[in-house]
């Protein structure tokens, strides 16, 4: 089984680098263990939403220049600013020719998008029923939608949350209350039924119907409609769509708890098109090792769980294997490490100096920085030595924050666009001298 990448987890670092592979022809298999945390995302695409010591920015890549002042080991700091510009124009380009149509403010600069939980968060590419507030909009009022029995999203949350921001403070507010026909009758307890239920039951034409009449009845088109995402499996921006052609209302979606509907329609978006292009999937298995070159400086091959008798052998690898949440890093009693190769992490020694004394602290938790060693070219460290055909790219990687800074989304596509088009790149180096 021979590739010319193998690449190792299926978020949107994995699938980025994949696609970038798979349009220049190379050869790529994904090993994909199961949910990428895509299924807690909000859907929106965050490249820059604040500097390292808490300045919110206005315009993420001008604002580059003034974070690798301050980081200069932030994987932003090992890019241009134009290539991070040029990975997210192919990332936008991709997905708006598969039927997600993401875009930015006309301007460039940072949107802010209402949160589920009533707050204002900056973000750069939004889903088309994301509303895109920018300084000075006006709203004339603000209709929380809340879904008789559905507990994910607590619209009476959301509202207090809105009055204590000053331009929504004087904003007219509403919540909606509706009910989805056949909803009730298939719970069997409170916490049972999440989004993805309400989804399935929205094809059914009767439910449908009841959602754009009720809907109709409580708001008016001058109205912003906080609407919890419920609309999915495969086809929820054309039953988005359908709704506001139907209602004539303006809508605003917000992910729920988990799954997030605005996430699964990205990934669903990222797999569609890399077995449309001839990508190998392996679903549900995962790396458990790795041979080596004799100078531990290259892979020879790994070995997944699924085939243990049948050895990937790959011209280059990828690891984009996450963080804590999909075990690209494992917390030990007393150090972090990388399960699958046991590569070099960034780490403090002193367990005590993980975190911050103050939870909810509005500086970044320092374990949410830890993560894997890399060069200027992403390629990873073990043991001190550069392993040459093992590139890393997302989450997995060190020295960055991405919830604090805002910039998960943005650092997962622009290293695996630099990745693969150093892969690329090399392969087609090789082939030339042969």
């Amino acid at each position: 089984m021979k590739y010319d990448v193998a690449i190792i987890g299926g978020g949107i670092a994995g699938y980025c680098s994949a696609l970038k592979c798979l349009e220049s022809g190379l050869k790529t298999v994904l090993i994909n263990q199961g949910h990428s945390s895509l299924h807690f995302s909000s859907g929106s695409i965050d490249v820059l939403g604040n500097l390292p010591n808490g300045l919110e920015v206005t315009d993420p890549f001008e604002s580059i220049a003034a974070l690798k002042k301050l980081s200069s080991e932030h994987p932003y700091s090992k890019l241009s600013v134009s290539e991070v510009k040029r990975a997210m124009l192919w990332f936008q380009t991709l997905l708006n020719q598969a039927g997600v149509s993401l875009s930015s403010s006309k301007n460039g600069h940072n949107h802010h998008r209402i949160t589920p939980l009533g707050t204002l968060k900056p973000t750069w590419l939004s889903q088309p029923f994301v509303h895109q507030l920018l300084p000075h909009s006006s709203l004339k009022r603000l209709v929380l939608v809340s879904i008789v029995g559905f507990r994910d999203f607590q619209p009476q949350l959301a509202f207090d949350n809105l009055n204590q921001i000053e331009e929504f403070s004087q904003v007219e507010k509403k919540i909606l209350s509706v009910r989805i026909p056949g909803f009730d009758s298939l719970r069997q307890n409170p916490n049972e039924l999440r989004s993805i239920d309400i989804a399935r039951i929205l094809k059914q034409p009767k439910a449908f119907s009841s959602l754009v009449h009720q809907l109709s009845a409580g708001a008016t088109v001058d109205d912003l409609v906080i609407l919890p995402a419920i609309m999915g499996n495969g086809d929820g921006l054309a039953l988005m769509e359908r709704l506001q052609s139907e209602t004539q209302l303006r809508f605003h979606e917000v992910p729920t708890m988990p799954p997030s509907l605005l996430g699964i329609r990205l990934e669903e978006t990222l797999q569609g098109m890399f077995t449309k292009m001839g990508g190998v999937q392996l679903k549900g298995d995962k790396v458990i090792s790795a041979h080596w070159h004799e100078d531990k400086k290259a892979i020879r091959s790994i070995q997944t769980a699924n085939l243990e008798e049948f050895p990937l052998i790959a011209k280059h690898y990828v690891l984009a294997s996450g963080s804590y949440f999909s075990h690209g890093l494992v917390a030990e009693s007393n150090r972090v490490v990388e399960p699958i190769f046991d590569l070099d992490v960034h780490y403090h020694q002193d367990r005590r100096q993980w975190r911050d004394k103050d939870f909810f602290s509005q500086s970044s938790h320092p374990f949410m920085q830890f993560g894997v060693v890399t060069d200027d070219h992403f390629n990873p460290t073990l043991n001190g030595q550069t392993v040459r055909n093992l590139h890393c790219c997302g989450s997995v990687l060190s020295h960055y924050d991405p919830i604090q800074q805002g910039c998960g989304g943005g650092v997962a596509i622009a290293t695996a666009f630099h990745v693969a088009s150093n892969i690329v790149h090399a392969i087609t180096s090789e082939e030339a001298l042969v």
